[in-house]
């Protein structure tokens, strides 16, 4: 116990100005590596506050208070869709626990739950990314909505990013591009591939978001013998405008099936500002029968082509993609990773290295963990 006082001592003298550069400003920051200091695995199945514990999709640091937002990507159907807050107080080893204090319904306009698919009643969520807004208070994040196509059976609900206040209430909703919306057709976005990540820039003046895979015109899914383009997004949170989007290059899936038939993707589980030219992105490749491959990349946006007037980034080569460099392959931690889909910064470490806080969602499986992970941010 001794030792997390002086250490909660030494990160709160930083803490506030940890956040700040956080939130986007580029004097000073490097990485030219991250150095894993421990994991700590939440204990599920659980229950919270009469709510199953599981599915944690995204995760988020208030400095503040010490505290985190993890949004749970539950689509009201355990209970209705929500976040937690806790607390993960550190050892001189790292990670010492999760503490999870309360859990918030999200909430329609109209102060109601949002609904499951069987319920109706209102858009169901699909939540996957959370960030605070420190300055306004508002907690932002991002549904990927549902795409159901069959005869007699048609669901569209679009893709989202939503403000909510304090009890969990939408107030507000930032406006999406029409290219992002759900279609019956095969054009727009991908069922279960569109809004995974969000990240705040410039003193939240900017907020970025990921699209997990392509849209149908941007081209194929990735294979595990071809990488695909996906979209960056860019909003001016002055006026609430998407002024920006650029092609993000996703790698091939990490490995091949075992047999015929079976599933594997590769796509964006989430994103971190570092400023407002370099992002940290995760890209979460699956293969049934093999399990995950998580790889992190350093991204930079100097040089990349704004695409907003390129109706398929497929058909149009005329574009520069951003650029990006390998942070981690997890594979070479040599130990089992999960579906990690939640990345945060942390509080600043003694010595006075940044830190980063990772999360798997364990999608409600027995056979899957609920991990969270600690890294220094070596310059």
């Amino acid at each position: 116990m001794r030792s997390f006082i002086v250490y909660l001592t030494l990160v709160t003298a930083t803490g506030c100005a940890a956040h700040r550069q956080a939130a986007g400003s580029a004097s000073g920051t490097t990485i030219a590596s991250l150095q894993l200091l421990n994991e700590y695995v939440l204990p599920c199945p659980r229950q919270f506050n009469q709510t199953a514990v599981g599915g944690l999709s995204g995760i988020d640091y208030k400095a503040a208070t010490h505290q985190y937002y993890l949004i749970c990507d539950d689509r009201s159907d355990s209970n209705y869709a929500r976040y937690y807050t806790a607390a993960i107080p550190f050892n001189t080893k790292g990670i010492d626990s999760v503490q999870l204090l309360a859990v918030t319904t999200l909430r329609q306009p109209n102060g109601r739950p949002y609904p499951s698919l069987k319920q109706g009643g209102g858009p169901t969520p699909d939540p996957e990314s959370i960030r605070y807004h420190p300055v306004n208070k508002q907690w932002f994040w991002s549904s990927e909505g549902e795409r159901r196509v069959k005869s007699g059976d048609t669901v569209l609900i679009h893709p989202a990013i939503y403000i909510t206040n304090a009890q969990g209430q939408c107030t507000d909703s930032l406006e999406l591009p029409a290219r992002f919306r759900m279609q019956p057709t095969e054009k727009g976005t991908r069922q279960n591939g569109t809004l995974e990540g969000l990240s705040f820039a410039d003193s939240y003046r900017v907020l970025f978001a990921a699209m997990e895979e392509p849209l149908y015109e941007d081209g194929p899914r990735a294979t595990p013998t071809a990488g695909s383009y996906t979209r960056l997004l860019q909003w001016d949170m002055t006026t609430g405008k998407c002024t920006a989007q650029y092609a993000y290059p996703l790698e091939p899936i990490a490995h091949a099936p075992l047999a015929a038939g079976k599933f594997s993707v590769n796509g964006i589980s989430e994103i971190l500002a570092i400023n407002t030219h370099e992002l940290i992105t995760i890209e979460r490749s699956f293969t049934d029968g093999v399990g995950f491959t998580v790889r992190l990349y350093l991204v930079n946006l100097e040089k990349a082509t704004n695409v907003t007037a390129v109706a398929s980034l497929l058909e149009d080569k005329n574009f520069q993609p951003v650029t990006k460099k390998l942070l981690l392959n997890t594979e070479s931690l040599n130990r089992y990773i999960d579906n990690i889909e939640g990345i945060t910064w942390g509080p600043v470490l003694p010595n006075g290295h940044r830190s980063l806080v990772l999360v798997s969602d364990n999608n409600f499986n027995k056979d899957e963990k609920t991990q969270f992970f600690l890294f220094e941010v070596l310059p």
